[in-house]
C-alpha cells in the first residue's frame, strides 16, 4: 500500500493525520478511513440492497461542506465532548444500578437471604440462574422496539423505574417461590437497558471513539461491584435487625430505591438520535449526523418507517461474522461468571462476613483501572485483536491458581486477576459489534441483542458449578471458565484471519457483501473504503515510534532523534513486509 507521505512529517501523529487529510483527501490515512484489521468496513452493503441500481454519493450538508480541515476538526471536537457530557455520565449511574440491582443477591447470600428465607440445596442457585432466562428472552425484542420507535429517553428510564420497583419488591419475598418469580420478572425487564444502550452508544459515536466509550460505560458494571461489597457491609454492620428487617431486606429497598430516583431524572437527560434530538444546535446536528455517515457511508436512523423487525433480524443472522462474534462474547460471559457468585467465592478465605465484602472490592477498583487504560490504547492504535486476547491469558492463569491450591494468598491473587483478566478484553469486544457490523441501524440492533442474549445464556448453568460444597477451590467452574477463555482467543483469531482474507479480496478489486457501501458497488472504492487495512494499524504504531523516539527532556535537550531518511526508508520496509505477509 503506497502512502503519499513526506519526509519530516513526524511531529506527531494526530499533526500527522490533518496533514494528510489536508494533503490527500484521497488517501486512506484519512481520519474517518484510517482503521485496524479488526473493523469492518465504513460502509454497509447487506443482501437485501444487492439489487439495487447504483446511487449517487450523498453530499455534506452546506454547513459541513463550507468548513475546512482545521475548521472542522476543532468543532468536531466540541461536539465529541458536548455528546460525553451529555450521554456518558446518566448511562454510567443508569448501568451501575442496572448490575447492581441484578447482582445483589449474591451480596444478600451473605447478609441472610438464605437463612431467612430457608433455601435449601439448589434452590438459591435456581434463583440467581432464573434471571437471566427472561434476560434472555427479552434482549432482541426490546432492541429491536426501541429501535422502531426511536425514543431512547422515554424508552430506557421506563423500563429502569419498572426494574427499581421489581428490585425493591425483593425485600417483600418470605419464600423460594415468591424470589423466583421476582427474579424472574427482573430479569424480562432489565433485558431492555444493556442491548439497548449499546446500540444508542453507536448511533451516536463513530467507530474510533465506540470502543473507550463502551470501557466507560461498562465501568458502571464493575464499580458497582466493587459498591456492592461497601454497600452491603454498611447495611449489615448498621442496618440489621432495623424496624424488624434483616439486612437483605433493606439492601433491595435501598438499592431500588436509589434506581427509580434516578430513572426519573435520566427522563431529563438522556437525548434521542442524532436525526431527530433537539438538544443541539443545527450546525452541530448536521455534524452530528454527517460525521456518522461519513465513517460508515450511509445514515443512521432516519425514521420509524425504516426501521423492519424482522429485515433487522434477517441481515444480522445472515452475517457469518455475527456468529463469530457471538462464539467470543459467549465464551467472554461464561469466563466472567465467576462474578455472579463473586462475594460466596471470596467469603472461602477464612474472614468474617464484612471483610469478605470488603475484599471483593479491589479485584473491581482494579478492573476499572485496566479496562479504562486498555480501551483508551486500543483506541489510539486502532488495533483490537490484541487488546481483547492479551488480557484473557491472564485470565486462564487466575483460573489455574484458582483451581491448583488452597493457600490463601495465591487463591487472592487468582481472585484479583479473574476480573481484570475477562472484562479488561471483554468491553473491546463489544465495541467490535458496531464496528464490524454497522449498518443499517435494524441489523445493528439484532445483532447487539442476540449477541448480548446468547452469550449471557451461560449465567444459566454457571451458578450450579459454584455450590458450597467445591468450594474452595471450585474445579469444576474454574476448569470450565478456563476452557471457554481460551475458546474466546480461538474465535477471535479465527475472525482476524477471515478479516484478512477479506482485505486481500478488497485489495483486488474484488466485491464483498458487507464492505461495499449501499448503492455504491465500486470495487475500487471499496477496497479503499472497505474492510479495515491492517497496513495502516502498522503505521499507526510507526508513526507513534517515531514520534516517540525524537522526545525531548524537560531540559529541552533531545534526547534522540532518528534520521529523517531512514525513517522513512524503515517505514517503506515495514509496509513491504506487510504486503507479502
Amino acid at each position: 500500500m503506497a502512502t503519499s507521505h513526506q519526509p519530516g512529517r513526524f511531529g506527531s501523529l494526530w499533526k500527522l493525520k490533518k496533514q494528510n487529510e489536508a494533503a490527500a483527501p484521497d488517501s486512506r490515512f484519512r481520519n474517518s478511513e484510517k482503521l485496524d484489521i479488526e473493523h469492518l468496513s465504513n460502509t454497509s452493503f447487506d443482501r437485501a440492497d444487492a439489487s439495487q441500481p447504483a446511487r449517487r454519493r450523498r453530499e455534506a450538508p452546506p454547513l459541513v461542506r463550507d468548513l475546512g480541515p482545521e475548521e472542522r476538526a476543532r468543532l468536531e471536537m466540541v461536539l465529541v465532548k458536548k455528546i460525553d457530557l451529555r450521554l456518558l455520565p446518566m448511562l454510567i449511574l443508569m448501568y451501575l444500578m442496572n448490575y447492581l440491582d441484578r447482582n445483589n443477591i449474591a451480596a444478600a447470600r451473605l447478609a441472610g437471604l438464605e437463612e431467612e428465607l430457608e433455601l435449601t440445596g439448589t434452590e438459591y442457585l435456581t434463583c440467581v440462574s432464573i434471571l437471566f432466562v427472561g434476560y434472555i428472552l427479552m434482549q432482541v425484542p426490546s432492541n429491536l422496539f426501541m429501535n422502531k420507535i426511536g425514543k431512547p429517553p422515554l424508552y430506557l428510564p421506563t423500563c429502569m423505574v419498572i426494574w427499581g420497583v421489581i428490585s425493591a419488591a425483593t425485600a417483600a419475598a418470605e419464600n423460594f417461590g415468591g424470589l423466583l418469580a421476582i427474579r424472574f420478572f427482573l430479569g424480562f425487564v432489565e433485558a431492555a437497558y444493556f442491548p439497548g444502550c449499546l446500540f444508542f452508544l453507536s448511533s451516536w459515536y463513530t467507530r474510533k471513539e465506540l470502543g473507550f466509550r463502551t470501557a466507560i460505560l461498562y465501568s458502571g458494571s464493575l464499580l458497582s461491584g466493587a459498591f456492592s461489597g461497601l454497600i452491603t457491609a454498611g447495611i449489615t454492620g448498621g442496618m440489621d435487625g432495623k424496624r424488624g428487617l434483616r439486612a437483605w431486606r433493606w439492601l433491595f429497598i435501598i438499592e431500588g430505591v436509589i434506581t427509580i430516583v434516578i430513572a426519573f431524572a435520566a427522563y431529563f437527560v438522556l437525548p434521542n438520535f442524532p436525526r431527530t434530538t433537539t438538544w443541539l444546535t443545527e450546525d452541530e446536528r448536521q455534524l452530528a449526523i454527517w460525521r456518522l455517515d461519513e465513517d460508515i457511508g450511509e445514515d443512521d436512523w432516519t425514521g420509524s418507517q425504516n426501521q423492519t423487525f424482522w429485515n433487522g433480524m434477517k441481515l444480522a443472522f445472515q452475517d457469518i461474522k455475527m456468529w463469530n462474534l457471538m462464539v467470543i462474547l459467549f465464551c467472554f460471559v461464561a469466563s466472567g461468571t465467576v462474578t455472579n457468585l463473586f462475594p460466596t467465592i471470596v467469603g472461602t478465605l477464612g474472614y468474617t462476613n464484612i471483610v469478605s465484602l470488603l475484599l471483593t472490592v479491589p479485584p473491581y477498583v482494579l478492573g476499572v483501572i485496566t479496562t479504562f487504560l486498555n480501551s483508551w490504547h486500543a483506541d489510539r492504535t486502532g488495533e483490537r485483536y490484541f487488546h481483547i486476547t492479551l488480557p484473557l491469558y491472564f485470565a486462564v492463569i487466575a483460573f489455574i491458581i484458582a483451581a491448583a491450591t488452597i493457600k490463601t494468598g495465591p487463591r487472592y491473587l487468582a481472585m484479583m486477576l479473574m476480573i481484570p483478566g475477562v472484562y479488561t478484553g471483554y468491553v473491546v469486544a463489544l465495541a467490535w459489534i458496531s464496528n464490524t457490523l454497522p449498518r443499517p441501524p435494524a441489523k445493528r440492533a439484532a445483532a447487539l441483542a442476540a449477541i448480548n442474549a446468547v452469550s449471557n445464556a451461560s449465567s444459566i448453568y454457571a451458578s450450579y458449578m459454584y455450590p458450597e460444597s467445591a468450594g474452595p477451590r471450585y474445579v469444576v467452574a474454574m476448569c470450565v471458565n478456563c476452557v471457554t477463555a481460551f475458546i474466546a482467543i480461538v474465535a477471535a483469531t479465527v475472525l482476524r484471519f477471515t478479516l484478512v482474507h477479506l482485505n486481500k479480496k478488497l485489495d483486488r478489486g474484488e466485491v464483498v457483501e458487507g464492505a461495499v457501501a449501499v448503492g455504491e458497488a465500486v470495487p475500487g472504492e471499496a477496497a479503499r473504503k472497505g474492510f479495515s487495512d491492517y497496513k495502516s494499524a502498522w503505521s499507526n504504531a510507526f508513526c507513534f515510534i517515531t514520534d516517540t523516539i525524537s522526545t525531548r527532556s524537560q531540559y529541552g535537550n533531545t534526547i534522540f532523534v532518528a534520521s529523517r531518511d531512514n525513517v522513512e526508508d524503515f517505514r517503506k520496509l515495514i509496509e513491504r513486509l506487510m504486503d507479502e505477509v
